[in-house]
């Protein structure tokens, strides 16, 4: 494949801080975008805008009130458009049906559904202007059943629909929304959910043999591909869901 070109145009990458949103957002800049990294932690945000100086950080958590046009106000007040709208942010949280609580299901679809909805709706005017993209970040999870988190894949489940159903409904603005599916990457979100070291690298290793290309993923992986979504090249290309899983969605 060609390297993309995405020379003067305007990115927001959620969940910057670190993982897929890191290694996502250093790519966009070294396809010659700009990119407004979001993240909750400034420090982790810090470190990702120090890799290349198109990115610009900008501490927000997106699920809070009135998040979603902070942001976007502050990359188009920056630099005056919005191309690309990277929904990356969200959590991970196991929970069994017998352990399952009002508070938790709801930070879940707070963060992984209502949270990208919040954004994309901001930013709607601007993408549309651009004939700019979206591209979600879903989960192998979003449509392979997974005992003891199944209200995370359910999350990802409602990002995927809401992928197809967008695609259509802005297609006639000529804005395209794609999501990836990642399978198991490299990242903190297995601490963040609260487990030991010993016990991440338990899932890690679990994982890796689960996968039919023998490896965890790593966030470079998905963040080319989350590049390759949004390039313009790919104008007649949306509601799709890609699957970056090392085949794991194809395994028993």
């Amino acid at each position: 494949m060609n390297p993309s070109d995405l020379t003067g145009s305007v990115v927001i990458v959620t969940g910057a801080g670190s993982g897929i949103g890191r290694a996502t957002a250093e790519a966009f800049a070294q396809a010659g975008a700009r990119v407004l990294g979001v993240g909750r932690r400034a420090e982790a945000l810090a470190a990702t805008a120090a890799l290349h100086p198109a990115i610009e950080a900008h501490a927000a958590d997106v699920a809070e009130p009135g998040a979603a046009e902070s942001v976007v106000d502050t990359a188009v007040g920056r630099w005056g458009r919005l191309d690309v709208l990277v929904n990356n942010a969200g959590i991970f949280t196991g929970m069994s049906l017998a352990d399952t609580t009002s508070a938790a299901v709801s930070r879940l679809f707070a963060v992984n559904v209502a949270a990208p909805s919040l954004l994309a709706s901001a930013a709607l005017e601007h993408l549309g202007q651009a004939r700019g993209a979206i591209v979600n970040v879903s989960s192998t999870y979003g449509h392979r059943p997974l005992p003891g988190a199944a209200h995370y894949g359910a999350s990802k489940a409602a990002l995927e629909a809401l992928t197809r159903s967008w695609a259509l409904e802005l297609a006639p603005d000529r804005v395209r929304v794609n999501a990836v599916a990642p399978g198991p990457t490299e990242s903190e979100a297995l601490t963040s959910a609260g487990l030991s070291a010993q016990d991440v690298e338990r899932v890690k290793a679990e994982e890796a043999v689960r996968i039919p290309l023998g490896r965890r993923g790593r966030p470079a992986d998905i963040a080319a591909w989350i590049v390759r979504l949004a390039d313009p090249h790919a104008e007649w290309l949306t509601g799709q869901v890609l699957a970056v899983d090392g085949g794991l969605a194809l395994a028993g």
